[in-house]
């Protein structure tokens, strides 16, 4: 059972362990009140079940997914904060669950629903080096065509533009590299390619995002 909702991604069990999301990362402000206010909605009263990963983060918070038990059915409350537009797809973790929390996302950002009435949460276009390190330190969309793909010491670049130093890149580290092309996504054949990516907002010489799973990257050209 759930003693309290810390925030829209996090709770707290009545036997003391505190509990966070897997596979959703929420605003802050107002939508991230939202957020909360949803989630308790979602919960409240209600049995939880958690499943795997079993894993805790940095704080100590147990990630997993979770359902609320309603009527003795399981009710995934990830894709139920997603349908709502409280969140965005978070997929730093392998879960079979992805695609549809992808094609959830969509629907909620297609019909303008939650946050995504708000133009902030547009996806932000590559061309924009200025308003994307204006984002820094949030998990944002970056949409662009993707220029050059470049190597340095242990590091892969997939470059947005031709000012190295300046425009937007998305990192990702060399012995990641077979994880992302069995994940589908190939680096060195992501260049002329237009792609959605998302993540992390950091500024390092100019805006960059770290690519840790291949599903942050979304190949978006022709759709």
């Amino acid at each position: 059972m759930v003693a309290s909702v810390l925030d829209g991604r996090t709770l707290m069990l009545v036997d003391g362990r505190e509990v966070r999301l897997a596979g959703i990362e929420i605003p802050l402000g107002e939508a991230g009140l939202a957020a909360k206010d949803a989630l308790r909605g979602l919960v409240a009263g209600l049995p939880v079940v958690l499943k795997g990963p079993s894993s805790t983060d940095r704080y100590g918070r147990f990630v997993v997914y979770l359902f609320a038990l309603r009527e003795g059915a399981e009710q995934a409350v990830v894709p139920a904060m997603l349908a709502g537009g409280y969140g965005l797809v978070s997929p730093g973790v392998d879960t079979a669950c992805t695609a549809e929390n992808f094609a959830v996302e969509r629907a909620a950002r297609r019909d303008k629903l939650g946050l995504w009435a708000d133009p902030y949460y547009d996806i932000m276009s590559a061309d924009g080096p200025t308003a994307i390190v204006a984002r820094r330190g949030t998990f944002s969309l970056v949409e662009g065509k993707v220029v050059s793909v470049r190597e340095s010491g242990n590091t892969i670049y997939v470059n947005f533009g031709r000012r190295w130093s300046e425009d937007f890149a998305v990192t990702m580290q060399k012995r990641n590299e077979r994880a992302f092309v069995d994940g589908g996504i190939e680096p060195k054949k992501l260049e002329g390619r237009r792609v959605r990516v998302r993540g992390w907002i950091e500024e390092r010489g100019g805006p960059r995002i770290e690519a840790l799973h291949p599903a942050q990257i979304e190949i978006v050209d022709g759709i």
